[in-house]
């Protein structure tokens, strides 16, 4: 059975395509703040697959979605939008009210937090570099940061004469010019609220998104493990959720 599955961000599109659970397609784009555009030029091409159903996480606003579910119904096969709530799963959300927890940090959750023992510290590096902590089947909440370029971007237009290239985050010395000091520094901050939280809620580290191998190099000591289809996971395990429910 083939299946679409669509991860639809801030900034980017991603989607999957498997057959019996493995991944025979993946890509990511984009979207220039319009994924349904985006989604409109891809339909043809997913029309053209065997999609038997499709399973959604999108952050972007109702209307948003709504257009996002109108192009989808060109498919003709079910379309399923994940959705967080209070419980799921077993697993209990953390936040008070459950609409203002990003779909994508919650089925990243979902992903690991299968058993009623273990404790997990689940980062994102994306857009935003996100935080959630679970301890055992229980979101206890998290952190969200401006990543590193974010970060970065915010300096060049805030500092008065300071002209900062493109450069790779990846050394912690001392910076010995301005380039290096606002690198390694940014990475600084964000590595040391990591380690911070970790301190205080000791957990089996997940890392996540584009730049998690960079955030990994430098948090060894915590044994990280880096989960590239972290949010795949959590969807499928969404959908599987509700078509055992739907079926029981």
């Amino acid at each position: 059975m083939k299946k679409l599955w669509l991860d639809i961000g801030n900034t980017r599109l991603k989607y999957w395509i498997t057959e019996n659970d493995q991944i025979i397609e993946h890509a990511a784009e984009l979207h220039l703040q319009s994924p349904a555009d985006l989604l409109l030029g891809l339909i043809q091409h997913f029309q053209g697959m065997g999609i038997q159903q499709i399973g959604v996480s999108s952050v972007q606003d109702k209307k948003s979605n709504e257009r996002i579910q109108k192009i989808l119904k060109r498919l003709n096969v079910p379309v399923i939008f994940a959705k967080v709530q209070a419980e799921y799963a077993g697993l209990l959300c953390g936040y008070d009210d459950p609409s203002q927890l990003g779909i994508d940090r919650w089925l990243q959750v979902l992903a690991v937090a299968q058993s009623n023992e273990q404790n997990y510290c689940v980062i994102s590096c994306g857009t935003a570099l996100t935080i959630d902590l679970s301890q055992g089947k229980k979101h206890l909440g998290g952190f969200i940061l401006p990543n590193l370029y974010l970060q970065r971007d915010s300096l060049i237009q805030n500092t008065k004469g300071i002209k900062i290239p493109d450069a790779a985050f990846e050394e912690l010395s001392p910076g010995r010019n301005t380039i290096d000091a606002v690198h390694h520094g940014i990475l600084l901050g964000l590595l040391s609220t990591i380690e911070k939280v970790l301190g205080e809620f000791p957990a089996q580290l997940i890392l996540t998104g584009g730049d998690a191998p960079l955030f990994a190099q430098h948090l060894q000591t915590y044994q990280p493990v880096i989960e590239s289809d972290l949010l795949l996971k959590g969807l499928q395990h969404f959908v599987a959720h509700l078509d055992h429910t739907a079926a029981g």
